[in-house]
């Protein structure tokens, strides 16, 4: 699917949309909408007529197994199967099996972007700038404002040009000033940071909607300089579209987004950023953050501003989640092949808990991939709190299965590593300072 507005329409056949025409306040109620309507397993929702708002907001566009379903089908996780297969035969190649992988070739050429002449995003522009007639929400009473929950955050190495693509909550201050809740171990962040030392200002883009494929790419747990934008023109089949930005920003525009907020964030600036009810099922407090500078607004027209709501899970982002290892785990098995099955676990926030299978040649093998794990660059495995090894495959998703097996086999004198003040996310309280 090439836009949002071609998923809802896919979701109005499908009976898996409902339209909400009653005003509602952004200010917690339709969070607290969008929560009961998660908890009974309910239907994407579009808020019509949102408070002082001049668009309406849709939320829980995933959050079911069947939307992500129909948001995504079958075909990312074949090829992707398919190429770690064909990967694998590389060191043995031959004419014939070349020839069996001729499929490829197709999808292949398809990956990538295109500059296109025009774009759905260019069709209005604001003036002035004012990030007050977007419907933000609050989600939680004590938030410290309103957030662009899905926000697509853009950004590009300052010395290689190589980009990020990231989920990273945006706090808005005024009517063109916002918060910029970057991770030192996230990329964006990476980015900020050579930006920062070399004292110069990073351009940045926000994209708020576009292609259900370019929303689940920006969460993905891709390694440093792995292109976000690559994976999300594999999981629409399709070159990603992008349009010629007629400003004076440096960044391209994705031509079928909803929104794009361009600006730049100047280094040494930091505001207060929070609080905020955060995946883990409990508040990030307040802290400084860099600060976005907003220049300009793009929007198509009659633009709907997607939004999600984030809390003790499980939540709507857990099914993303769960979809994406699941895409993920043939690349694993690539990089690794000792590697059987690899899990992390939703209820835990995904950084809490994961378990890896791992088929031992020698005893305690194992540790040896449980260290790589915990010291992969950039990889968000790395972040993992309590990280299980097994040597038999069991239902990795069913964490009572997993348990049952380690009760049964484990001696904690002996198997029982503790490794102390490693780097941990920082939206986990319970980690080092």
């Amino acid at each position: 699917m090439r836009n949002l507005g071609a998923y809802l329409d896919l979701l109005r056949r499908e009976n898996e949309l409902v339209t909400v025409a009653a005003p509602v306040d952004a200010a917690l109620e339709i969070a607290e909408i969008h929560r009961r309507v998660v908890a009974s397993g309910g239907p994407a929702l579009l808020f019509q007529n949102v408070h002082s708002a001049d668009f309406p907001c849709v939320t829980n566009l995933f959050g079911t197994t069947r939307r992500v379903d129909l948001a995504f089908g079958p075909q990312p996780g074949l090829f992707l199967r398919q190429l770690v297969s064909f990967a694998q035969d590389l060191a043995s190649l031959s004419p014939a099996k070349l020839w069996q992988h001729r499929h490829l070739a197709r999808p292949a050429l398809r990956l990538g972007m295109r500059t296109a002449r025009r774009g759905a995003i260019l069709q209005c522009r604001q003036n002035p700038v004012d990030l007050e007639r977007l419907p933000l929400l609050k989600t939680w009473p004590k938030d410290g404002g309103f957030f662009v929950t899905l926000p697509l955050v853009y950004t590009e190495h300052p010395d290689t040009g190589h980009h990020n693509l990231g989920i990273y909550r945006i706090q808005r201050y005024d009517r063109s000033t916002t918060g910029i809740h970057w991770q030192i171990q996230k990329g964006g962040g990476f980015h900020y940071h050579v930006a920062e030392k070399q004292n110069r200002p990073l351009p940045l883009s926000v994209f708020i909607g576009g292609p259900p494929a370019l929303m689940l790419a920006a969460i993905a747990p891709l390694p440093e300089d792995v292109p976000e934008l690559i994976l999300a023109s594999l999981l629409q089949g399709e070159r990603l579209s992008r349009v010629a930005n007629p400003g004076d920003h440096p960044h391209p525009l994705i031509a079928e987004a909803e929104f794009a907020i361009q600006g730049t964030v100047a280094p040494h600036t930091r505001r207060p950023e929070g609080p905020f009810g955060d995946h883990y099922g409990h508040y990030s407090l307040q802290h400084d953050y860099p600060v976005l500078e907003v220049s300009q607004v793009f929007h198509r027209r009659g633009a709907v501003f997607p939004a999600t709501v984030v809390g003790k899970p499980p939540q709507e982002d857990l099914y993303l989640g769960n979809y994406i290892q699941e895409l993920m785990a043939p690349l694993s098995r690539l990089v690794m092949p000792a590697i059987q099955g690899i899990w992390s676990y939703g209820e835990t926030g995904y950084h809490g808990l994961s378990t890896i299978v791992v088929e031992e040649r020698y005893p305690r093998e194992a540790l040896k991939f449980a260290f790589r794990i915990l010291g992969e660059d950039g990889g968000q495995l790395a972040l993992t709190k309590f990280l299980v090894v097994i040597d038999r495959k069991v239902e990795l998703g069913d964490f009572r299965q997993v348990l049952e097996h380690v009760l049964a086999r484990v001696h904690f004198e002996t198997d029982l590593l503790v490794i102390a003040n490693l780097a941990m996310d920082t939206l986990d309280y319970s980690g080092p300072a």
